[in-house]
């Protein structure tokens, strides 16, 4: 956002702005998270023996 927009708009306008971009940030991490938990919990799964 440019530097001359932010002076225009009222204190709930940025506050709800930056309230945005943390929750988007958030998500971003959870997802990221989560993703990479997934797919350390696949990895290491250990693999059953097979049954004769």
């Amino acid at each position: 956002m440019s530097e001359e927009a932010r002076k225009n708009m009222s204190r709930e306008e940025r506050l709800a702005a930056k309230l945005r971009e943390n929750l988007r940030r958030r998500k971003a991490q959870a997802r990221a998270l989560s993703d990479s938990d997934a797919a350390n919990a696949t990895e290491s799964l250990p693999n059953p023996a097979p049954e004769s």
